[in-house]
């Protein structure tokens, strides 16, 4: 049986993560669905750290402590999720591009995220930010949704 593979953002990522995010709710019902194994879970490797960084710096009420984002990270991405990276000549590619196509700031980020997507041969790709994957997404190859 082929099983779906999705990739999570990591904007989707934070909210299952963060009580107080406005889309908590949704994101969380994907994050147990990754846990239940209702499909191949994967993120970039990227996002591990992009989490981290967020739930740690971020304005969250009450804050998240480093502690907290370590314990956050073992329990719902390392146990859950394959975890995809680039090579080295995979983001001169990303590079090429980019500036092809006259991206600037963060969607080269997302574009990183969209390549993970496309080397762990994703069918979907779980995001809040579906207008810079979408603009990514030229070859309509993954599907692109938000929760």
């Amino acid at each position: 049986m082929i099983q779906l593979k999705i990739l999570f953002d990591t904007s989707v990522l934070i909210a299952s993560s963060v009580e107080v995010h406005p889309k908590h709710e949704p994101a969380l019902l994907w994050l147990k669905r990754a846990k239940n194994k209702e499909f191949d879970a994967f993120l970039a490797s990227h996002s591990v750290l992009e989490f981290y960084s967020i739930l740690t710096s971020a304005p969250f009420k009450p804050k998240i402590s480093p502690d907290l984002a370590k314990q956050l990270i073992d329990t719902n991405l390392r146990k859950n999720f394959i975890t995809t990276s680039l090579e080295p000549e995979e983001y001169y590619f990303l590079i090429d591009l980019v500036s092809t196509a006259g991206f600037i700031g963060g969607i080269v980020y997302d574009a990183l995220i969209y390549e993970c997507a496309r080397k762990s041969n994703a069918d979907k790709i779980l995001t809040l930010n579906v207008k810079d994957f979408s603009r990514l997404n030229t070859d309509k190859k993954i599907d692109v949704i938000s929760v």
